[in-house]
C-alpha cells in the first residue's frame, strides 16, 4: 500500500453508501491500555500480561507530581528511532524520543479551534457499505522507564504502524501492532472480562454511540464532564484527554467533529502551540493542554494550511516524570499520527 506521507487519507468516494451504526466494546487480553504510570515503569511487563485491555484508547496520564521547571521555548522536530522487531514486548529498545518545546499562546486556542471546527464541518462524512469494516492505520511511538535487574533506564518503543479493523456491528475486529500483538495480530471479538457484551460509552465509543452524542458544544461538554467525573487528573484535563481519544481512535461525523473542537475551546487551560511535529514527521500547529499534576502537555497537531487533524502527542514540558525522574522536559512520552481512515471489505484488507 502506497501512502502519501504528507497527509491522512480518507475513504474513496466510490466507497459510499450509508454505514450501519457500529458498536465497539472492551477488548480481550493482549493489549496495553496506555495508562501512563504503567507506560512509564511497567510497560515491558504489561505487554506480556494477560489482563483485559482496550487497544483503542489511551487513558488519562497518571504520572507522579513533579516540581516546576522552565522549559525551553524553541521550535524543533521530533527525533524518532526507526525499526524494531515484530512480536509482543520486544520493541522497547530505542533511545528516548525527544523534541524541542513549542511556544505557547495562552489566548490563541479559541480562534484556532473556531477555524478548525469550520474546516471539519465541511469534510466528507464517513461512509461505507453494509458489511464493510472501518480501517484505521496510524503511526505510533512512545518513551517509558524500564527496569532490568533493579536498574531503571529510559527506553522507547520506536515508530511503528498500528492497524485496526472494526465491523459495523462491533462484534468483529482485529488489531495488528508490533510489540503488542504477534505479527498476525489478535482478534477484538468476544465479550469483556465479565463475559458480557460491553455497553459503549465515552471511554470505549462505538460508531452508533458517536451518532447519539449531541452536536451542540455546550451539551456535548456537559456530557463529557458528567461521564468522566472522577477520572484522570482533574475534570478539565480528563475532558481534553477524552476528546483527543475520540479524535484519534474513531471517525466521528463532520458535525460531531466540529462540536468536539468547539467544546474543547470551552475547556479552561487549552492553549495554542506554535509548532509541533507528529509521529510521521509532519509539522503543524497544535492545540494543547498542560496537565499540572504530571507536567506533561497533550498536543493535538493540525496542518497549518488545511487545518486537517494529523495526530496527537504527549510531551513532558514541566518538571520530571517516571521512576527516578528520568523523563525530562522535551521527552515525547507518546506520539500517534493518523495515516489512513477508510472502509474496507474485510479484516486484514487495506485500502
Amino acid at each position: 500500500m502506497n501512502l502519501d506521507p504528507t497527509r491522512p487519507r480518507t475513504a474513496n468516494r466510490h466507497e459510499s453508501g450509508d454505514l450501519p451504526a457500529t458498536e465497539e466494546h472492551d477488548l480481550p487480553p493482549g493489549r496495553h491500555q496506555f495508562h501512563k504510570e504503567r507506560l512509564m515503569s511497567q510497560i515491558h511487563d504489561d505487554r506480556r500480561a494477560a489482563a483485559p485491555r482496550n487497544p483503542f484508547l489511551r487513558k488519562a496520564i497518571l504520572l507522579p507530581a513533579a516540581t516546576a521547571l522552565a522549559g525551553a521555548l524553541a521550535v524543533g522536530a521530533l527525533l524518532l528511532t526507526p525499526g524494531g522487531a515484530q512480536g509482543p514486548g520486544d520493541l522497547a529498545t530505542g533511545p528516548a524520543l525527544t523534541t524541542s518545546i513549542g511556544t505557547v499562546d495562552a489566548h490563541g486556542a479559541p480562534r484556532l479551534l473556531d477555524r478548525i471546527s469550520l474546516a471539519a464541518a465541511g469534510a466528507d462524512a464517513p461512509k461505507g457499505r453494509a458489511g464493510q469494516y472501518l480501517y484505521i492505520e496510524t503511526r505510533a511511538a512512545n518513551t517509558h522507564v524500564r527496569a532490568v535487574n533493579g536498574v531503571s533506564s529510559l527506553v522507547s518503543v520506536p515508530l511503528h504502524t498500528r492497524q485496526t479493523w472494526r465491523s459495523p456491528d462491533g462484534l468483529e475486529g482485529w488489531l495488528i501492532e508490533p510489540g503488542t500483538t504477534e505479527p498476525g495480530g489478535i482478534t477484538l471479538a468476544g465479550p469483556d472480562e465479565t463475559g458480557n457484551t460491553p455497553k459503549p460509552h465515552l471511554g470505549a465509543p462505538t460508531h452508533d454511540y458517536l451518532a447519539t452524542l449531541p452536536t451542540d458544544p455546550d451539551a456535548l461538554l456537559r456530557k463529557i464532564y458528567k461521564e468522566t467525573e472522577g477520572q484522570g487528573n482533574g475534570k478539565d484535563q480528563q475532558a481534553f484527554t477524552t476528546i483527543g481519544d475520540l479524535l484519534v481512535e474513531s471517525w466521528p461525523s463532520p458535525q460531531l467533529t466540529a462540536a468536539l473542537y468547539r467544546a474543547a475551546a470551552k475547556i479552561p487551560g487549552v492553549v495554542l502551540v506554535d509548532s509541533a511535529t507528529d509521529a510521521a514527521g509532519r509539522e503543524g500547529v497544535a492545540v494543547a493542554r498542560l496537565d499540572e499534576t504530571s507536567g506533561v502537555r497533550t498536543e493535538w497537531i493540525f496542518d497549518s494550511k488545511t487545518l486537517t487533524f494529523l495526530g496527537e502527542r504527549t510531551v513532558q514540558v514541566k518538571g520530571t516524570g517516571g521512576e527516578g525522574g528520568l523523563i525530562k522536559p522535551g521527552t515525547v512520552v507518546f506520539t500517534h499520527a493518523i495515516m489512513v481512515r477508510a472502509f474496507v471489505d474485510g479484516i486484514k484488507v487495506t485500502p
